[in-house]
């Protein structure tokens, strides 16, 4: 990280600290990045737009930490006396009422009452035994009465649980989650501070099971936690969390903001995974989607109130043409408070430690992304088709977040490129921790698609691995959800294919393909690990190479489980080559939970060999050397090493144990000569076996089995 991003905070208060001489009037990217300059206009006007919206809430709601506690208030509650009291924004309604199962759904029984904003609210007195007049978990939802006397029934917005029973109808039912005390999960961990090196496991719980069915949020506690630790991750990414009526639109089409999917169990259930995996180290980010929402209006946001622009942009503006989802107004007061108090909510009732930010891009832009090709032109990020409501929104979660929880993530997924997403707000940055680096698995698919392996540009792929803006943090992966979907191809699945079904076993000859296959896929996640970014992240199955790709039940495929599962079995088979990479994947973790060459400085690449297919690069003080080429390996190769003395192998793509032939004697030790070679002062000589990565640290730094 630059020193003036480490220095400055990551606020948008008047006092926020920047570093030296820098001002805080949101132009402080410019010093990180001088060809902003001309755009200076643009990142002051945004800066001074998040400033008159923390006034504003100042002086209206008393503050953004006020603000954000929406969910104490809004939707239903229980107070103390047992009473029960309900509220709710529907500008459009003349009346509304509660209905339930509770009063025999009776829109007369339990009228709310007005205020001038359009928020309704009602007390509903407990009964005569003192118990609440709505039981817990009983069905429920709000009747509003349009300007034209229709009334229509929708869920509470903020609802906190909502269940789906496919024999009745795909339509949501709203619950009131209320369990009695002795029901409730009480945490009992503490989160754990935020790791320096972030290494992800992006994971979904329903489809952590070779069962074919939906897997529990027990389920995933007791089998999936324990796994993701000993493969060396500290931090597990939830996808599908926030509830979504369709299972297969892998919970990106959210219905009900603040209730925890119920496919997988009850929300004391995800209580207990969040704390569970705090206590075992593991930190947990929310895949969060505040970029869209579904249409739905049944059991949705979507014409809560009969109109079509109450949380949303009216009209053509509040649609997204390609994902048929509705667009937030993010200029809209209340739709900030939902929105900021989401976040604020899944922080405080599940204890996540962070989120990733999906369809970042989509927000950015007016034009969402779609049909537009971004080429680093500055102009892209800071003309008339950005969005500046939403770039403010952004910074004020950003600022929301990290003032309350200092060991917050946020992660930004945007496929742009925008200038200073990752830095902070007291700057002009947008405020995120960290950005995807979306265009390296792109680079993967595109070279294992249309190159063949002696075809390979070793400068390009550096290149691109290395190619990240200064002094913000990127997130490396050679794969991801996206490339496991079905249509599309795993790494694994490019490199074997067919293959994966036939020679996977131990008892069957190692083909020219699997061999090659298994050699590339360690290779490539390793040089993405440890050249790509300063966090790594890894989607559940991937790191073994799971042989099929991911359908969700759905029509198109007779509503099939088939492929909505992870055979996390395959690892388990002595019989099974998948064990190696397996294996493989948590060395490698482990090796960098070691050496930390994530939070490490960029790497100083001093070989980049197009004829050789060699790379060799040096970070946090290990040595890395790669050699593609599919036939040659290498005897005394020399490579350049910055730091004189001896050093060993710490890990070794081609051991038996990684499934390959252990050509690499584990004993050796290399000396440094005071030679200089490639722009390093030492240099030493190594035997660099084809298809082989090798990583080398001072023997001063090895326990005696090298790690």
């Amino acid at each position: 990280m630059d020193p003036v991003a480490l220095e400055s905070s990551n606020t948008l208060a008047k006092n926020g600290h920047t570093a030296g001489n820098i001002p805080n009037d949101g132009t402080g990217v410019v010093a990180l990045d001088p060809y902003l300059e001309p755009f200076k206009p643009a990142l002051k006007r945004r800066f001074d737009k998040a400033q008159e919206w923390i006034k504003k809430i100042e002086k209206t709601e008393g503050g953004l930490d006020k603000f954000s506690k929406g969910a104490d208030t809004f939707g239903i509650h229980q107070n103390d006396d047992g009473s029960i009291y309900y509220k709710e924004w529907a500008p459009n309604a003349k009346q509304a009422a509660v209905i339930g199962e509770f009063n025999n759904w009776d829109r007369n029984a339990h009228r709310m009452t007005r205020n001038d904003f359009g928020v309704f609210e009602i007390t509903i007195p407990p009964t005569s035994d003192g118990k609440a007049a709505i039981p817990h978990n009983s069905k429920i939802k709000i009747s509003l009465e349009l300007p034209d006397g229709q009334w229509i029934d929708r869920l509470p917005a903020w609802i906190k649980y909502v269940t789906q029973d496919l024999s009745v109808s795909p339509a949501y039912d709203a619950r009131f989650w209320n369990p009695p005390a002795s029901e409730r999960y009480s945490f009992k961990h503490q989160r754990p501070k935020r790791p320096e090196s972030l290494r992800i496991y992006e994971a979904h719980v329903g489809i952590s099971s070779p069962e074919l069915r939906v897997t529990t949020y027990k389920e995933f506690t007791k089998n999936m936690l324990p796994r993701i630790k000993s493969l060396g991750y500290n931090a597990i990414q939830l996808m599908a969390i926030m509830e979504h009526a369709y299972y297969a639109s892998f919970g990106y089409q959210v219905n009900n903001f603040f209730a925890a999917s119920s496919r997988y169990g009850p929300p004391e259930d995800l209580k207990e995974l969040v704390d569970t995996a705090h206590s075992l180290g593991l930190v947990v980010l929310l895949d969060v989607v505040h970029s869209h929402a579904s249409k739905n209006v049944l059991d949705g946001l979507n014409e809560f109130d009969g109109t079509d622009h109450q949380y949303f942009h009216a009209g053509a503006k509040g649609k997204h043409e390609l994902w048929d989802s509705r667009l937030f107004n993010y200029g809209h007061h209340e739709v900030l408070r939902f929105l900021l108090s989401n976040l604020r909510f899944w922080m405080d009732e599940y204890q996540f430690d962070g989120f990733r930010f999906d369809g970042v891009t989509s927000m950015l832009y007016l034009h969402h992304g779609i049909g537009t090709g971004f080429s680093g032109g500055y102009h892209e990020y800071f003309g008339a088709d950005v969005d500046e409501e939403a770039v403010v929104y952004l910074m004020l979660a950003n600022e929301l977040l990290h003032e309350l929880y200092p060991d917050v993530i946020t992660v930004a997924e945007d496929v742009s490129g925008m200038p200073a997403l990752c830095l902070p707000l007291s700057l002009g940055g947008v405020g995120f921790d960290y950005r995807l680096a979306m265009a390296i698995p792109d680079m993967w698919i595109k070279i294992l698609k249309e190159k063949k392996d002696e075809e390979w540009d070793i400068g390009n792929i550096t290149f691109t691995l290395t190619n990240r803006r200064h002094g913000e943090k990127t997130i490396a992966y050679a794969e991801s959800h996206d490339q496991a979907l079905v249509g599309d191809k795993s790494l694994m699945m490019h490199l074997c294919d067919a293959e994966l079904y036939t020679h996977m076993s131990t008892l069957t000859p190692l083909t020219p393909v699997i061999d090659r296959g298994m050699a590339l896929h360690k290779m490539i996640r390793l040089l993405t690990h440890a050249l790509g970014g300063e966090g790594y992240l890894n989607f559940e199955g991937n790191e073994f190479g799971h042989p099929e790709w991911l359908d969700f039940p759905r029509e198109g495929n007779q509503n099939s489980f088939w492929y909505a599962r992870r055979q996390l079995n395959l690892t388990e088979d002595r019989l099974l080559r998948y064990q190696f990479l397996n294996n493989f994947d948590r060395s490698m973790n482990l090796c960098e939970n070691k050496y930390g060459w994530l939070h490490a400085p960029q790497a100083y690449i001093s070989l980049k060999h197009e004829g050789d297919k060699v790379i060799v690069f040096e970070r946090a003080g290990v040595v890395f050397a790669f050699n593609f080429h599919p036939t040659q390996s290498f005897e005394n190769y020399r490579i350049g090493v910055d730091v004189a003395g001896t050093y060993r192998v710490v890990l070794d793509s081609d051991t038996k144990e990684h499934g390959g032939f252990s050509r690499v004697d584990s004993n050796t030790r290399f000396f440094t000569e005071p030679l200089e070679w490639n722009h390093r002062r030492n240099c030493t000589h190594i035997y660099l076996p084809c298809r082989t990565a090798l990583v080398f640290a001072l023997e001063s730094t090895t326990t005696p089995n090298g790690h």
